[in-house]
């Protein structure tokens, strides 16, 4: 059956989740043209994050039919009207939380917690509704991005140029897995001299052991059940790293630390348990940051006497507390410096028709970050 094209629009591929529980494919798409304040960009490379298994799974209950993917880089084919801060032919990345910059959140200093960013990612749409459709129905874009397609339309707050050119699986990362990760470390009580924990060491472990470094911390403790996940650890600053199959945790750490514990402990998997580890393993004193995304439902428990007698905080990070605008181009300056080493953490890269065996490579743990190539071009250099 031939799919329908609405007028203004063209058709594109792109990888759909039609319901929860069900195996994502690649469709034909109807894409509308950016209407004010939005931004139409192809794209070059795009992250596979644990977020997409999380929506899959309905762990993250997005709305349905969903197109997957909310980290990438790419070129600015069109923008529409009232855009001024990119132009056509520019190299960005695309990110998935466009701050609206008015509401109270955005105004506090707190723009990843923003009202309308939240309000579009949980119903799927913006005030023009949702760019892509099939045969008359609305397909919503993951966070208002739905990067692993061929193109994309999204708020111009979502897409930031890049600086300098850098390679585009590298540039897509800086959407979600890096901003997170180091973001996280960087708003974290660290300081120069201090220790930290961080339990997990997939794309945002990883950037949350190269945040530490970033910080200053001497003593990084990285824990992964995966040899490979470790190696890299060490290759990006981590001082230490733990088999949980192999140790006692916090055992461990403690004896690291003289029995004193790290100053900030962070926990990059989702997990109620190794948060409470994580808090468990803080110093008096210390804090406990958790990064990674649980469902909903989840409660984590922790002995409350702690809270007062040990002075001890527990507290979440969105984003890594990132600003896009500020944070993105901060991230690149410090790859270019090679503060920032992002080679590692890329896979070998997927067509667009790969992108289930994508995601299935991450949920098995056989990769760090895949990324998807929807175009032949993906793997070349960006320009500015």
């Amino acid at each position: 059956m031939q799919e329908e094209v609405r007028i203004g629009s063209r058709s594109i591929r792109a990888l759909v989740l039609d319901d929860y529980e069900e195996t994502p494919y690649v469709s034909t798409l109807a894409l509308r043209e950016p209407g004010f304040g939005e931004v139409q960009v192809r794209i070059m490379s795009s992250g596979v994050c644990h977020s997409d298994l999380h929506a899959i799974s309905a762990t993250l209950p997005l709305p349905v039919p969903l197109v997957l993917g909310h980290e990438a880089s790419g070129v600015v084919v069109k923008t529409g009207p009232g855009v001024l801060a990119v132009s056509e032919g520019m190299p960005v990345v695309v990110t998935w939380v466009p701050a609206c910059g008015h509401c109270s959140w955005c105004l506090n200093g707190q723009p990843e917690l923003c009202d309308e960013a939240r309000r579009g990612s949980m119903s799927g749409s913006g005030p023009a509704g949702s760019p892509l459709s099939r045969d008359g129905q609305e397909i919503y874009p993951f966070s208002w991005s739905g990067t692993l397609a061929e193109e994309v339309v999204v708020p111009a707050t979502a897409v930031v140029p890049l600086p300098v050119p850098m390679p585009w699986d590298e540039a897509a990362l800086l959407g979600c897995a890096v901003q997170t990760g180091v973001g996280s470390a960087l708003r974290s009580p660290l300081r120069p001299g201090d220790s930290a924990l961080v339990l997990g060491l997939g794309g945002v472990g990883l950037n949350i052991i190269q945040g530490a470094r970033i910080m200053g911390a001497t003593t990084i403790i990285g824990v992964d059940p995966l040899v490979g996940k470790r190696r890299v650890a060490s290759h990006l600053g981590a001082t230490h790293v733990l088999d949980p199959a192999d140790v006692d945790v916090l055992g461990a750490v403690l004896e690291i630390t003289g029995d004193r514990g790290v100053d900030v402990a962070f926990e990059a998997v989702g997990d109620p348990g190794l948060m409470a580890l994580a808090f468990n393993a803080a110093r008096r004193g210390g804090t406990a940051v958790a990064v990674g995304v649980p469902t909903p439902q989840a409660e984590v428990s922790v002995n409350a006497f702690s809270f007062p007698s040990q002075g001890k905080t527990l507290t979440g990070s969105w984003l890594g507390g990132s600003y896009p605008a500020r944070d993105i181009p901060r991230l690149v300056r410090l790859w270019a410096a090679r503060l920032l080493t992002l080679s590692p953490l890329v896979s070998a890269p997927y067509t667009l028709e790969e992108a289930p065996q994508a995601l299935s490579d991450l949920a098995e743990g056989r990769v760090i970050r895949p990324v998807v190539h929807p175009h032949a071009d993906g793997r070349d250099r960006s320009e500015t």
